[in-house]
């Protein structure tokens, strides 16, 4: 079992920053691929970046590419999520998955754990 923590949510301005963490614990996070998929208030819930476990490949929706970055830090059993330029549209709840593979995946039910969520609101 993986149990996930996110944290760094918050309220900003449009064109503001935030970086989210996923802390990881229950089991070391090097042979999982990580991801964040974030859901709006009446909204699917959908990806955002992923990044594997293999050889670090990264992967992210077109909404928020060249803005968001996602990074890990396997000797802290950490992913972050730096989220730059940000829009209204990026409001959500962010959520940080773990799925026990070396391949990214865009799907949320390819993902086995699943941490609580952390809001983000951006305000224009």
């Amino acid at each position: 079992q993986v149990q996930l923590v996110e944290s760094g949510g918050g309220l900003v301005q449009a064109g503001g920053s935030l970086r989210l963490s996923c802390v990881a614990s229950g089991r070391p996070i090097g042979s999982y691929t990580m991801g964040w998929f974030r859901q709006a208030p009446g909204k699917e819930r959908e990806f955002v970046a992923a990044v594997s476990w293999r050889d670090g490949t990264t992967y992210y929706a077109d909404s928020v590419k060249g803005r968001f970055t996602i990074s890990r830090d396997n000797a802290k059993n950490t992913v972050y999520l730096q989220m730059n330029s940000l829009k209204p549209e990026d409001t959500a709840v962010y959520y940080c998955a773990a799925r026990r593979s070396w391949a990214t995946s865009t799907l949320h039910y390819a993902y086995d754990y699943w941490g609580q969520g952390t809001q983000v609101t951006v305000s224009s």
